[in-house]
């Protein structure tokens, strides 16, 4: 699973656990603190603020270059661009920092962190186990624009492919098209699929010419069966397969060039060679 429906919403799995470990930090803390009469609560709230900040901030300057000329990128965190390890570390540290200035809350807040940190590597680790385990790609009744069948592992081959399932009517699938387009012409030897979700080819053929889009491999899941088999309840997401057909990543969401160029290192770096220019 993927992402997990909550009325008109989609969250998706990383960021419903990172609410998740919030929530059992905040309990623990608010259990803990009570028989010490310390409220941590707030400062709970300081060390997620600290540590999604320097996350963000540690994305922005690994993925530095690709943010050249898209400087208001560099704020839009709808990409889902985030260094967890620099975030880790700087809650860490902060927390550390926090226990040593404010010695009445060092135990409450010590058993608050040390439970959230334990139920989001927890699970994590559950997560990246499952997904190792993950064989092939998905077996989903797909035609192109002419709605002749297509078999996606055919259409594989033995190249990393990167499928995108996405809607004519999804805003943040339109906006992250031309990335994905410029990536498809960069990279040869990974596929790209555009596997549409629930519409008709002439509704996607008239988008296509609308948005002067040049992709390949634009595809059509008319029964929406794709999102079913991999779990996804949102619109755009975003799957990376090796060339051995293993899921190795996922993204749900808007794709930036920086958050794909993070998903596509998952790939052996001898695919990712760039198309030489004609010129």
């Amino acid at each position: 699973m993927l992402s997990v429906g909550v009325g008109p919403l989609s969250l998706s799995i990383g960021h419903l656990l990172l609410v998740l470990a919030f929530v059992v930090a905040l309990i623990v803390g608010a259990l803990t603190g009570r028989k010490e009469k310390t409220p941590v609560a707030g400062t709970l709230a300081d060390i997620f603020l600290v540590a999604m900040v320097s996350a963000r901030i540690g994305f922005v300057v690994r993925y530095f270059g690709e943010y050249q000329g898209d400087w208001l990128g560099m704020i839009d965190i709808r990409d889902g661009g985030f260094d967890m390890v620099t975030g880790l570390l700087a809650a860490l540290a902060f927390t550390g920092y926090l226990m040593w200035k404010r010695a009445a809350m060092r135990r409450a807040l010590g058993s608050a962190v040390a439970a959230g940190l334990i139920t989001w590597g927890g699970i994590s680790g559950l997560i990246a186990l499952m997904n190792q385990q993950t064989q092939g790609l998905p077996e989903v009744a797909l035609t192109d624009l002419n709605e002749r069948p297509v078999d996606l592992a055919s259409l594989a081959g033995d190249k990393p492919t990167v499928v995108n399932l996405w809607a004519t009517w999804c805003p943040p699938c339109i906006r992250e098209m031309p990335v994905l387009e410029e990536a498809q012409q960069r990279y040869p030897n990974v596929n790209f699929v555009f596997a549409n979700q629930g519409e008709h080819p002439e509704t996607i053929r008239k988008f296509l010419m609308e948005q002067n889009l040049n992709l390949s491999h634009v595809l059509s899941d008319r029964q929406n069966r794709f999102g079913r088999v991999v779990g996804s309840h949102g619109l755009p997401t975003t799957l990376f397969y090796n060339a051995q057909g293993h899921l190795v990543d996922t993204h749900m969401g808007e794709l930036s060039r920086a958050s794909l160029a993070r998903s596509l290192e998952r790939f052996d770096p001898a695919y990712l060679r760039p198309a030489r220019s004609s010129g």
